[in-house]
């Protein structure tokens, strides 16, 4: 066993293409371990606080029951019960929750506070989802891909919709992995490549979301309207009418093209029921991969590379 210094994970861009490329092969065989009922205990005695500002099903369960798989245990906490959602300031909930577990993982609001909740924690913090970046999905929806289809470097990724937390980090893990992402978002929701903090050589842009399609080897998606973004619901649903995933789309993406959408899905507004639920859609395998690409992440901060 190596050990590793303190490490968090709060965008796609924290780790190195090699580091990307264990873990990988690492979710791989945890997957393999997990289907074949064979246990796998490596943070016995480690416990993992999941910080929950904003809500959640598929980060929770895949995050605590990873945890419990991996022979560990977890606190959960939200700002409702916990003194994160009063006066005691970030800098110290970090201070005292990080000598007291030994993992956390925060989903929360402003990419700032997850940065100032690192900065003054002893334990690795993963970002379980915040405005501006998901690192986590992103993981999972690479790991799914190299599934399904093999490498995805020299790949092309169709990203439409709106330019959120998602398209920021398939940016950020285009740079870094060698592949490209299209984009077509409607006007006023664009993706800002400072945020990316990506050079335009990983991705284009196109107004037409037929054309960002044409050719890609994967197609994806999210809702229209995020957490936090409630109160847009109506406009983004005027805005983002053309930008709905359906068979046309697809069948501009080359024959074998993949449909992700990290869910949950709004069938007849992002997507149409035919592609979500058709046989180009890989949606479960993705969500269920949150699962196995999370142990390994978790594993590899606190243990380092394993042999």
């Amino acid at each position: 066993m190596t050990t590793t210094q303190l490490k968090h994970y709060l965008q796609f861009t924290d780790l190195t293409a090699d580091e990307y490329a264990y873990l990988f092969a690492r979710t791989a065989l945890i997957k393999q371990k997990f289907k074949a009922y064979e246990k796998h205990h490596p943070l016995v005695d480690r416990t993992l606080a999941m910080i929950f500002e904003k809500a959640s099903t598929r980060t929770r369960v895949s995050f605590e029951a990873g945890m419990y798989q991996l022979g560990g245990s977890v606190v959960h906490l939200t700002t409702g019960d916990s003194q994160l959602g009063r006066a005691e300031p970030i800098e110290d909930s970090a201070r005292v929750i990080s000598r007291m577990v030994d993992l956390v993982m925060i989903r929360t609001f402003g990419q700032d506070k997850i940065e100032r909740f690192a900065e003054y924690s002893r334990v690795p913090v993963i970002n379980g989802l915040t405005n501006e970046y998901h690192p986590c999905q992103i993981l999972a929806d690479i790991f799914t891909y190299i599934e399904h289809r093999g490498s995805i470097t020299g790949k092309v990724v169709a990203w439409v919709g709106d330019g959120n937390n998602m398209a920021n980090t398939w940016l950020q893990a285009a740079e870094l992995l060698g592949f490209t992402v299209h984009v077509s978002t409607p006007s006023g929701y664009e993706i800002d490549p400072a945020v990316a903090g990506v050079k335009r050589g990983s991705y284009q842009v196109f107004k037409d979301p037929m054309q960002a399609c044409a050719g890609a080897d994967l197609v994806t998606t999210d809702v229209w309207t995020s957490m936090g973004f409630e109160a847009e619901n109506e406009a983004r649903k005027k805005a983002f009418a053309d930008w709905c995933v359906d068979a046309d789309m697809m069948r501009a993406a080359k024959a074998d093209a993949l449909f992700m959408h990290c869910l949950p899905a709004h069938r007849g507004e992002e997507v149409e029921a035919e592609v979500i639920d058709g046989p180009q859609s890989v949606v479960w395998d993705e969500a269920e991969n949150r699962l196995h690409v999370q142990k390994a992440l978790m594993e590899y901060l606190l243990l380092g590379i394993q042999k």
